[in-house]
């Protein structure tokens, strides 16, 4: 799974601190956070035909996180809301966009770790982009990583922070391995997520998906556990090894860069069997896949007629 520039991106208008700027002028200082220690939160968000999806939902994790990482100052939602209306308004754009929406502890006055030296307030960054879903229909190819999620002990995962390091470090074996993403474990063995993504199998029609100790609360991940609590689709959240995933009638990922993709291979393995085995997606990820569908379309914040 490799990204692709879409040519409509290098004219785009990045929103930093409600200063709208073209792409080649867009900068933080050194002095940022962002920069200094990845001291930030983040969310990824997606316009379909002039709606934002779960825009509501989005905001409490950033605003959670924020208070979590213990911010002097967080722009109300309807602060972070204009600014995001603004940008898409700039850029002409309703559909088929994805908006990656950061919010650092802001410029320090001189370098260092310590926030007391954070007192110019955050840096609230809107980068709207023409993307569509990043994950192949036919199919993703996972292996296992050696980087473990971290348990709540040490970072807790509910904070949706900046520092991604141990994404990126999966995504290299990843790639190395000629694979889309890469899975993580948490200390105990059991499967988190991928390294971009949360996970999901099916076994004798029901869906299992990993607890969220390990991993981020995910807003798709939560959308498609409702869609299965309002269309009597049985689900279990519980501990799940490798072998679960090995075994399954059926594996996908959710997330809102790549909406729900279907796994066809993990370590090797190929996933499903007989006429199914190896193939993507399977009766239930479709089934979901198109409620899901039907929701983006009907809900969300509108933010274009």
């Amino acid at each position: 799974m490799l990204q692709h520039l879409d040519d409509r991106n290098l004219e785009i208008l990045i929103n930093i601190n409600g200063n709208l700027v073209p792409r080649e002028e867009a900068r933080v200082s050194p002095f940022d956070s962002l920069v200094q220690g990845g001291d930030g939160v983040w969310e990824g968000l997606r316009v379909y035909d002039g709606r934002i999806f779960k825009l509501e939902e989005h905001l409490d994790r950033m605003v959670s996180s924020a208070k979590a990482l213990a911010f002097k100052a967080i722009p109300s939602k309807e602060e972070i809301i204009e600014q995001i209306c603004r940008t898409l308004e700039a850029n002409q754009m309703r559909d088929g966009v994805h908006i990656r929406l950061t919010l650092s502890r802001g410029e320090k006055i001189t370098s260092g770790m310590d926030p007391r030296l954070n007192q110019s307030g955050p840096t609230l960054i809107v980068l709207a982009e023409w993307k569509t879903p990043v994950y192949e229909k036919s199919g993703l190819r996972l292996i296992t990583s050696s980087v473990r999620r971290f348990p709540p002990d040490c970072l807790d995962p509910n904070i949706h922070h900046n520092n991604l390091i141990q994404s990126i470090l999966a995504k290299v074996e990843a790639n190395h391995a000629g694979a889309d993403d890469a899975i993580l474990l948490d200390k105990q063995g059991f499967v988190a997520e991928t390294n971009a993504t949360h996970i999901f199998a099916v076994e004798n029609g029901i869906l299992l998906t990993p607890t969220t100790r390990a991993c981020p609360e995910g807003v798709t991940r939560a959308t498609v556990l409702d869609l299965c609590l309002e269309n009597d689709i049985p689900f279990e959240v519980c501990d799940l090894s490798l072998t679960h995933f090995f075994r399954a009638d059926e594996v996908f990922t959710t997330g809102t860069m790549g909406e729900l993709a279907g796994v066809v291979e993990i370590d090797g393995r190929s996933i499903g069997e007989g006429d199914t085995k190896g193939k993507a997606p399977g009766p239930l990820t479709e089934r979901l896949s198109n409620l899901f569908r039907d929701l983006t379309v009907k809900s969300g914040y509108i933010v274009s007629k």
